[in-house]
């Protein structure tokens, strides 16, 4: 068996083989790093990082390694926001458990909202070792008495301030005060946010916290671009941008569904083929909708901000924001999380206006560097700094000192003295500005 960093963590050998064979995993990322041993000794704790550090499998490799598969009962309760990042999350338990030995086969099991709930209770008559849903159905089942938690060691509560924002945190509860009173809590957040302490106070005594800091706010290989709106159709300057770049894949992000519909309608009537993907459509749809985005049926996508957490989107180039996030400036953190990953690069684009101004001063604070540009006539031209008033303002000041130091005092003050040294300064002023520009 090829030799892997992750022996060290003395894992059942089905799982080193998944990491060396199916997951290619070389080494442990920092919260890997720090929270399997704890998890492997059945500690509660709260991991806080960024979306793209392997939270996933810092929790998934040690609770699979902790499944007797001899008992046919719910020994691990996977939670998820959205159905989208179960179904992940889902995928990720059965590429593992594939490499089980026969007579140790682990099961496991998503639920999620919009499917056939009578279809899915008949198939609990033999329950899952292994649960993966969203709290709203877990929460059902448990509630009709199809689906058995009490059983459980471990409960894992992924993207818990999403989870809170969409108002799932009652449903997660209500599972959990279904299991054990000793029970291994993992919960994993982007943020920790004032609302959620009640809930991390209710369940977790003394648990391990690790707060994971990303380097720096956004991947280093990604180009955020400043372009301006300049009071244009933004919708007929997304078509423009989009068909400048020619991307591999694209999302647009917007702030609103009915925002999202508007822009891929428009970009449908200019002959684009375009996906969307928000709220609104039925699970049904959002299910085709992935399925297709992931095998590039769409080379655009134009999405709300369900798209900017937990789902997985592959080899997406491009990003355009169409308005920046309204509510919580992190979404533009996570907005461009989905390019340039693995590795690769990515190009961030924001149309902005001058209404955007502090939510830009405050994304610069936050370390993103943005290029100045404009799509003149189907050409990119780099474009003068947004700040370049105030840089105007300082270099006023400085022709204004230069003038002081070149007027001659003179010995004695004689009447009109004032008069006579504001216009020699004004003089050299006009002659000092006519130069900078000559340089220029």
């Amino acid at each position: 068996m090829e030799e892997t960093k992750f022996n060290r963590f003395a894992f059942k050998p089905f799982i080193i083989e998944a990491i060396t064979k199916e997951l290619k995993f070389h080494e442990p990322t920092e919260i890997q790093e720090r929270l399997i041993p704890s998890i492997k000794k059945g500690e509660s704790a709260i991991g806080q990082s960024q979306t793209g550090t392997g939270k996933t499998h810092a929790y998934l490799l040690p609770l699979l390694d902790k499944i007797d598969p001899s008992k046919s009962e719910v020994q691990v309760v996977i939670t998820a926001p959205t159905r989208e990042l179960a179904t992940q999350i889902y995928q990720e338990v059965v590429k593992i458990t594939s490499f089980c030995a026969e007579g140790e086969k682990i099961t496991a099991k998503n639920f999620i909202g919009g499917t056939d709930k009578v279809r899915t209770i008949e198939k609990l008559k033999v329950q899952p070792q292994i649960v993966v849903g969203t709290p709203g159905r877990i929460s059902d089942l448990v509630k009709e008495k199809a689906l058995f938690v009490h059983t459980a060691i471990a409960f894992v509560v992924d993207e818990a301030d999403l989870m809170l924002d969409m108002g799932f945190i009652k449903d997660v509860d209500a599972v959990a005060s279904q299991m054990p009173e000793k029970l291994q809590i993992l919960v994993f957040s982007a943020t920790i946010p004032e609302k959620l302490k009640p809930f991390l106070k209710k369940y977790l005594k003394n648990p391990k916290f690790t707060h994971v800091a990303p380097k720096q706010a956004t991947a280093a290989n990604i180009q955020h671009v400043l372009v301006p709106a300049r009071h244009r159709n933004k919708t007929n300057l997304v078509y423009e941008m989009l068909k400048s770049y020619n991307p591999y894949l694209a999302i647009v992000f917007t702030n609103t569904k009915k925002k999202t519909d508007e822009v891929a309608d428009a970009l449908v009537a200019k002959g684009l083929k375009v996906g969307r993907i928000h709220g609104d459509l039925s699970p049904r749809e959002r299910k085709k909708m992935m399925k297709d985005i992931n095998e590039l049926v769409y080379q655009y996508v134009v999405a709300t901000d369900l798209a900017a957490r937990g789902i997985d989107i592959e080899g997406v180039s491009h990003i355009i924001n169409y308005e920046l996030p309204i509510t919580d400036l992190e979404f533009y953190i996570h907005r461009v999380g989905r390019t340039a990953r693995a590795g690769t690069s990515g190009i961030a684009a924001t149309i902005y206006e001058p209404s955007n101004d502090d939510a830009l001063i405050k994304l610069e604070k936050l370390g993103i560097e943005f290029v100045n540009m404009d799509l003149v006539n189907g050409e990119w031209k780099t474009t003068v700094d947004r700040n370049r008033r105030h840089k105007r303002v300082k270099q006023g000041d400085n022709v204004d000192a230069k003038a002081k130091t070149m007027v001659k005092k003179p010995k004695g003050v004689k009447p009109g003295y004032k008069k006579k040294l504001n216009y020699e300064m004004e003089q050299i002023k006009k002659r000092q500005r006519r130069l900078d520009r000559k340089g220029k």
